[in-house]
């Protein structure tokens, strides 16, 4: 890979990362800001308080960026005349307001950016009428879980081009230079006005009746230069920044200043103690409302104001900088080659991109790729979640209520998040969850190999891990149970990050050490009858079983997952892989090698045999999750990725790893000798060991995987045209249905979005195409064909007599999974469902969204609408289909 600008910048010690696109999306109605006492996160903090109320532990704001501690925020906010609200922030739906749950109903892109935020670009398509928040609202309530959702397309705001296009460019000249351009164009067919007025403000740390390092004194912003066309931002431990408005097309800017503080006769209604609050600016653009603002022009907020009146087509440019003072080098001459570092940082971004990609890229895929990975980046956030300070309140405030101290998140009190973290999606999930970064880490791992690494070792500190050994799930419940794919991540990204020799082996020392505490942990707590079957609660997969795995069971007893014992099947051989790289340089860590690797056969043999078949159904040729209720078993006949999941549990061992490891290599072929009965799991009587120098361990047999892959590429079952499908399709005739005490449980195949309300309702694992797991058993079919080569071939599609390898098996999942984002011949793309606009109209043509979940059968994006990161998946993906491609040649057709 050629090194580019942006690559020197990534090695380079000066602060490049200092400022980036840290921003929350959203941080209202999300727990940190939660202080009810009922926790009831969705209505202590709505929408209509967020631009009168302050944040205790964040900010938000419209494709925004900040410093890496938020202390001060720079940020886009609009008026079109006609809304209601001054758009500051993105609109959408709580859990209790959407009929599918939680939704934000707003339409942007991440268009591009580079690791180090030298170059960041993203649109926003702002409606010309009025914003339908009204109908919005009134129309999901009233629709029920068997409908759609109701989007902000179905309104009718954007019949006609009415709408701006809004186009956001950050560049900087040097870490602490940052230049802004916002270009707006009217889309329309007729003149209409738009309101521009960038904001900078500081986050509000000084109302809170605390001191220290995250505490400085108060911070002040005010008019400054001798044109007054610049704003002196000053912070104890930020510096002296001035933020300059360029006046040109645009016209002259005018300024405004209020100071970051609730209206509290407004949400409260008690009396001010300062007429200047965190709403003047909508008091002033929208209400008319002149005495909002500061006559004084300083305080804790500033916005310059640009009133654009556009013909059809017309576009206004609004240019700004934001600067360290001692930076300005020439004061006189401020906007001298803003331009040119403009058009320079998107050439360095357009090379940067490029050599990430592999020869024989088209147009096309290069965009999907860019923008996927132009997600991943827009959604690193800062987060901030003290866990102590929470609880016990802050003492300029009221004092939280008593349920807190015994409610949500109260046994974390260790916890002590603020951080640059990679969020699921910035706006719905503006949060972090534990397995979901794992998955982003693969693709960052290109992209920014020391962010990766860093981000997985900084869930495994212990300000983050529990000191039982637990890893924080999520803010809505730290104590949750993710799939512990963490290993695997920090195994993958290791192994991706260097050449062989040349690893750094430092981190996966670092990660090897604590991922132990964790792996501890999940045997302590996770084999309920100490039988090495596990029974992990949902494990991420919300609402795939017959009822909610995290709670008590509604018969009694107890499960043994199919999922959670594969699940550490996985751990145990991932860790077992890392032990043996390590002991190469460290003999130490043979005895480690020895322990996971007997540990996965006891696994093994208890997911296969114990009580006679384990977790396997000779009759259906599949792994079932089994109920424990006195001295009953039944096996819940639900054929989902829950049954799936065996086969990921597959590591290859190098015989030329062994032979550097004799200690290991012959503790483990005693223990084969003393128990042949097991040895069925290692190399599963493949090719001769000895000939092809791999061993292979798995939790199937070839018999077994066999069997079960003749499930996954049915099309009638899990194979769909967009990739493996989370509940087969076999359940949409057939329903599992489970009596309990007069009620009946039911399992039926829903494509699309839950119909259920468990886990907020907008989850669904009974039948959508999701990208992680699609990724692992793409990942475990490559490893079966390393081993097996030729030997195993099967039917792919079932039933259609074309046999295939598994390595053919894999690209084709890849591809069916890459065509969910990617352009047809007509332009057409799945994921936008049946939205003409993204194939017929220039302005939408080369846009794509990166969903939380897809329709298995129409391919069409649901859930988060920006949940690149396990979605930015499909941009490693398309890098071996792509090579794939160039390899195999031009197709005979």
């Amino acid at each position: 890979m050629s090194r580019t600008a942006e690559h020197h910048r990534l090695a380079s010690a000066l602060p490049w990362r200092l400022w980036g696109p840290y921003l929350a999306d959203r941080q209202w109605s999300t727990v940190r800001e939660d202080y009810s006492p009922e926790g009831t996160v969705w209505d202590a903090f709505p929408h209509d308080q967020a631009r009168s109320r302050v944040y205790r532990w964040g900010e938000d704001g419209l494709l925004g960026v900040c410093d890496e501690r938020c202390r001060m925020a720079l940020a886009l906010s609009l008026w079109n005349g006609h809304d209601p609200i001054l758009k500051e922030r993105f609109f959408g739906l709580t859990g209790p307001e959407g009929n599918h749950g939680e939704d934000v109903k707003e339409v942007y892109y991440h268009l591009d950016g580079t690791p180090t935020g030298s170059w960041l670009s993203a649109l926003y398509k702002y409606p010309q009428t009025a914003f339908p928040y009204a109908d919005l609202v009134a129309e999901n309530a009233r629709r029920g879980r068997e409908d759609p959702e109701y989007e902000i397309t179905d309104t009718g705001v954007f019949e006609g081009g009415r709408y701006f296009d809004v186009r956001v460019d950050y560049a900087k000249g040097d870490p602490e230079d940052l230049l802004m351009r916002v270009t707006v164009t009217n889309r329309g067919d007729r003149r209409a006005p738009c309101t521009v007025a960038p904001i900078l403000w500081f986050r509000n740390t000084w109302s809170w009746g605390r001191t220290g390092e995250e505490f400085p004194p108060r911070p002040t912003l005010r008019r400054t230069g001798p044109d007054r066309d610049r704003i002196l931002a000053d912070h104890a431990t930020l510096g002296r920044y001035l933020w300059l408005a360029r006046s040109g097309t645009a016209g002259v800017p005018t300024a405004l200043f209020t100071d970051n503080e609730t209206n509290t006769d407004r949400c409260f209604g008690v009396p001010n103690r300062s007429p200047w609050v965190k709403d003047a600016f909508h008091r002033y653009l929208v209400e008319g409302d002149t005495t909002a603002v500061n006559p004084e022009e300083t305080g804790t907020k500033a916005a310059w104001v640009y009133r654009l009146d556009l013909e059809a087509g017309e576009s206004g440019v609004v240019e700004l900088r934001l600067c360290a003072e001692a930076v300005l080098a020439s004061p006189e001459q401020p906007w001298k080659g803003f331009a040119q570092v403009m058009r320079q940082r998107a050439r360095e971004a357009d090379r940067f991109h490029a050599s990430l990609l592999p020869g024989g890229t088209t147009p096309d895929e290069a965009r999907v790729m860019r923008q996927a990975r132009a997600g991943l980046l827009w959604t690193r956030k800062f987060y901030y979640y003290d866990v102590p300070q929470w609880l016990a309140g802050d003492p300029a405030q009221p004092p939280p209520p008593e349920t807190r101290r015994t409610g949500r998140n109260h046994d974390w009190r260790h916890l002590n998040n603020r951080d640059i973290i990679s969020m699921p999606d910035g706006w719905e999930y503006p949060w972090y969850a534990a397995w979901d970064l794992a998955f982003h880490m693969v693709p960052f791992a290109r992209l920014d190999p020391e962010f990766a690494k860093g981000q997985l070792l900084l869930f495994l500190r212990e300000w983050y891990m529990h000191p039982n050994g637990q890893i924080p799930a999520y803010e809505f419940a730290l104590g949750d149970v993710n799939p512990p794919v963490h290993a695997w991540a920090c195994w993958r990204v290791y192994k991706m990050t260097g050449a062989r020799g040349r690893r750094d082996h430092v981190f996966l020392a670092r990660a090897f050490q604590k991922l132990l505490l964790n792996f501890t942990w999940w045997v302590n707590r996770k084999d309920h009858e100490g039988n090495h079957l596990f029974s992990g609660g949902f494990l991420g997969l919300d609402n795939i079983g017959v009822f909610d795995r995290s709670r008590p069971l509604p018969t009694g007893g107890h499960l043994e997952q199919a999922d959670g014992t594969a699940w550490m099947a996985s751990y145990c051989s991932t860790m077992l892989s890392m032990a043996l790289e390590l002991a190469r340089e460290d003999p130490a860590y043979e005895d480690m090698a020895t322990k996971f690797f007997e540990h996965f056969i006891a696994i093994a043999e208890a997911m296969n045999r114990v009580g006679g078949h384990g977790l396997w159904d000779e009759e259906d040729g599949f792994y079932y999750d089994r109920l424990h209720v006195d001295d009953q078993t039944t096996a819940l006949r639900i054929r989902s990725l829950v049954g799936l999941i065996p086969l990921i549990a597959c590591e290859i061992l190098d015989q030329e790893v062994l032979d550097a490891l004799p200690d290991f290599r012959r503790r483990m072929e005693w223990f084969l000798a003393y128990r042949p009965d097991l040895a069925e799991h290692v190399s599963l009587g493949a090719p001769d060991p000895e000939e092809c120098g791999l061993r292979l361990l798995a939790l199937p047999t070839r018999e077994r995987l066999t069997r079960v892959l003749g499930y996954l590429l049915d099309e009638s079952e899990f194979l769909s045209p967009f990739g493996i499908r989370s509940l087969s399709r076999y359940h949409e005739a057939h329903p599992y249905e489970l009596h309990v005490e007069g009620e009946v449980h039911r399992v039926e195949y829903l494509p699309g979005e839950s119909t259920l309300g468990l886990f907020g309702g907008n989850s669904n694992w009974r039948g959508p195409v999701w990208f992680p797991l699609n990724f692992l058993l793409i990942e475990a079919l490559e490893r079966y064909h390393r081993f097996f080569g030729d030997s195993l071939t099967v039917e792919c599609p079932t039933g259609s007599g074309h046999r295939v390898t598994l390595q053919e098996v894999s690209r084709e999942v890849s591809r069916r999974l890459a065509r969910l984002v990617c352009a047809d011949p007509e332009g057409h793309r799945p994921c936008h469902g049946g939205d003409a606009r993204y194939a017929t109209d220039p302005a939408f043509r080369d846009l794509a969204l990166f969903h939380e979940y897809f329709h298995a059968e129409t391919g069409q994006g649901l859930g988060a609408s920006h949940q690149t990161g396990w979605t930015a998946l499909v941009a490693p993906l398309l890098d071996s289909v792509i090579r794939a491609r160039e390899q195999e040649g031009p197709s005979e057709e």
